[in-house]
């Protein structure tokens, strides 16, 4: 039996948002988010693996999705996706997120491991390449960046 990888991230950005994220890949290779994100505005926010793990400058320092195959943007269950193309989550009225998200293509071990990365909250929805927007292959124009956080290894005990 394969060994279980867990991550974690903890969320922060702007007008309060705020939350944490824990990541455990399984054996059979598919990864699983769980956590909550607060301080949202109600409805669906896009929410990708951005390239890069730096927040120097905020959200924006993390570049863009992580997109190690050169893939148009697209929805999770695509062929032709980021793999850090990760969809929506929704936020209730009470600005609340409770995210629990299943994938097969983020990683938190080998070549595309995800882990030093950062997890991207975004303002409005993603329209999963959709939208037929000129930033809908690149991002799907889910627009400004309100919270992320680093994403790093967790203690397996």
């Amino acid at each position: 039996m394969g060994t279980t990888v867990k991550a974690v991230a903890v969320i922060a950005g702007s007008n309060n948002v705020k939350g944490s994220l824990h990541f455990i890949q399984h054996s059979t290779g598919i990864t699983h988010v769980k956590g909550k994100i607060t301080g949202l505005t109600p409805g669906l926010h896009g929410f990708h693996i951005h390239a890069l793990g730096d927040t120097t400058n905020g959200c924006n320092s993390t570049e863009p999705h992580f997109n190690p195959m050169k893939k148009d943007h697209g929805a999770p269950s695509d062929t032709e996706r980021h793999v850090g193309d990760l969809g929506n989550i929704v936020a209730g009225s009470d600005g609340v997120a409770e995210v629990s998200i299943s994938d097969s293509q983020i990683s938190l071990s080998g070549q595309h491991s995800i882990l030093g990365r950062a997890v991207v909250v975004h303002a409005d929805p993603d329209d999963l390449g959709r939208g037929g927007h000129e930033l809908s292959k690149a991002t799907g124009n889910a627009g400004a960046r309100v919270g992320c956080g680093v994403i790093g290894l967790q203690s397996s005990v």
